[in-house]
């Protein structure tokens, strides 16, 4: 099949071939921008493949995200007039004038791109191999490709590497999950809404077909939404329904394992780059990514800020860049010695960066803390043991365990899980768990996550019902839960419950505390209105990875009493990494 193109020229300093079709095995094809060298030669690649809209600025997708990145770091726009900033990608600017080639793709049913939305399916991850060995056989490639991209650009490269695509080179998942149930749709076995709400407002407004009546790419002058105009009928045949689809499947089966990609089988090189406050969706995937990739050259980045922030900052390109140049290009700048773990370690006002061998931290001292139901405290004693217990209304009650005042300075980094003893007034419980930090004053320190300007340390999530446990998986400081069987509780019975809690960086300060809440819904950090708003849902502490679906969450089953035991037979504990000081 003969390549086509719409468009191709030279400006800024780039040749831009616009709206490529790709072939594929199928018959179909995609359509990808591609920025070049003007230079002729063979050059390296990186590429994109996703549902957001090659066509779409950032700035007119994101106004606001776009203008607070510009504002807080300008250094984004030195070395670029940002013209062809697109969410989540690339800047094409940075790269193609260091002999890089810039490939973006929009994926099935998505953008330029005909064909029928289904997320993270094989066929999706097929048509991402099939388009990196397509830019591996070009004339102007160089043969190895490499994946670069934030989010679904990131999840979707775990993927499509398990494949093993021949041209593939080395990947950097940029705050991207690995795990589709476990990360993003089921928390524990409970479902987060967030792709509900994600879906029309991300997605549907750039899928194929809408032509004219949608937005015009300000790149291109042509629509987003593909030149062809499908009515309203076609356009809900050419997408799943994502409601519908997740409520259908609340286990692992045949749906989720073919979208859980074998991480084992991934052998090339691996920068995987986290965000400490990306709970609810990627934190947890970037360490599993990187604990479990199976490649033997892997690097774990881990730092702060808003999702997308320090994907564009020079300290953000600088990494990617020395990492492909190594692995793309096969320059000697001794990133293959660079230690395995680059991380930014999180302080109260701000971050310092540290170089570390391995994850967790192999002078980790794991520390239980013990949970007192009788007086609320949190210890690394159980206090000789006295058994208590205490008990809330699930949707509208917690409970607070908080520690003493630290005697000094201490370091917490790594994986946090709990074990708790609980009851239940009905057949079944959601465990909400949120480690956060107060102050002397007992004020809430909060830092900005990456989707909510006020995040607490850390969460975990837990349904009482799905605690059975794969034994040749876990570990004690983080749990593995095989969510394919739902085990009712018998009200009033006790049970044990084994919390995964995603992992956490913080230096506690001398004379502030750490506080366990626990609950049956979402944390909520209580501060005043008004706060931003993404998807119409207001920030408050937990983003919008909420837990708020009724068909999923019936009242009469999660709206019990919960009870909590502890001390005796039933030492409910957290286990924290403290880290001691060098």
């Amino acid at each position: 099949m003969s390549v086509r193109l719409r468009k191709s020229e030279i400006v800024d300093g780039m040749r831009i071939d616009w709206d490529v079709e790709i072939p594929l095995s199928d018959g179909g094809f995609l359509r990808a921008d591609i920025y070049r060298p003007i230079v002729e030669g063979r050059h390296p690649v990186l590429m994109t493949h996703g549902p957001y809209a090659k066509g779409l600025h950032f700035e007119d997708g994101f106004p606001g995200a776009f203008a607070g990145l510009l504002r807080d770091h300008p250094e984004v726009a030195r070395e670029s007039s940002t013209r062809y900033f697109n969410f989540e990608t690339a800047d094409p600017e940075r790269w193609v004038p260091n002999g890089y080639i810039c490939i973006r793709v929009d994926s099935r049913g998505a953008g330029c791109s005909p064909g029928v939305i289904d997320f993270f399916s094989p066929r999706e991850t097929q048509d991402f191999y099939e388009c990196i060995e397509w830019a591996g056989g070009q004339p102007w490639s160089n043969g190895r490709i490499g994946l670069l991209g934030i989010s679904y650009y990131a999840a979707n490269q775990w993927q499509v590497a398990a494949l093993r695509p021949p041209h593939l080179a080395a990947i950097c998942p940029f705050e991207g999950f690995t795990d589709f149930y476990r990360d993003l749709v089921r928390h524990g076995g409970m479902l987060s809404s967030f792709m509900i709400r994600w879906y029309p407002n991300q997605v549907l407004n750039v899928q194929y077909g809408l032509g004219e009546r949608g937005r015009i790419s300000r790149f291109a002058g042509t629509p987003i939404g593909g030149p062809e105009a499908l009515d309203e009928a076609e356009l809900a045949a050419n997408r799943i329904d994502i409601k519908a689809t997740l409520l259908a499947h609340p286990l692992i089966d045949e749906y989720f394992e073919a979208r859980i990609p074998d991480l084992s089988r991934i052998k090339v090189p691996v920068l995987s780059m986290g965000n400490w406050g990306g709970m609810g969706v990627h934190l947890r995937g970037n360490v599993e990514g990187y604990v479990r990739a199976g490649s033997e050259r892997k690097w774990l980045e881990m730092h702060g800020l808003e999702h997308w922030t320090e994907f564009y900052t020079d300290y953000g390109v600088d990494l990617q860049r020395r990492f492909f140049d190594h692995f793309l290009k096969g320059i000697d700048n001794g990133w293959d010695r660079e230690p395995p773990l680059q991380l930014q370690i999180r302080h109260v006002d701000g971050y310092r960066k540290r170089k570390e061998a391995e994850w967790p931290l192999a002078r980790t001292e794991w520390t239980r803390f013990y949970l007192d139901a009788a007086d609320k405290g949190l210890a690394p004693s159980d206090n000789g043991g006295a058994p208590a217990e205490a008990s809330f209304r699930a949707t509208s009650d917690e409970l607070i365990f908080a520690t003493a005042p630290f005697a000094r300075e201490t370091e917490i980094t790594g994986p946090v899980a709990a074990k708790l003893f609980v009851a239940s007034s009905t057949i079944d419980a959601d465990l909400l768990l949120t480690l956060r930090l107060f102050d002397p004053d007992d004020k809430e320190v909060l830092f900005v996550g990456a989707v909510d300007p006020n995040v607490p340390l850390t969460q975990g999530w837990l349904r009482a019902s799905h605690r059975k446990l794969d034994p040749a998986r876990s570990l004690p400081w983080r749990p593995f839960h095989t969510h394919d069987e739902v085990q009712p509780l018998e009200p009033g019975s006790i049970y044990e419950l084994d919390v995964e809690i995603w992992p956490t960086c913080i230096v506690v300060p001398e004379g502030y505390r750490l506080k366990l809440t626990v609950s049956g819904h979402d944390f909520d950090h209580g501060l005043p209105e008004p706060m931003p708003q993404i998807y119409g849902v207001s920030q408050r502490g937990s983003s919008v990875m909420l837990h708020d679906e009724p068909a999923d969450r019936p009242a009469d089953i999660f709206g019990g009493v919960t009870t909590l035991y502890s001390g005796g037979d039933h030492a409910s504990y957290l286990l924290l990494p403290i880290i001691p000081k060098a």
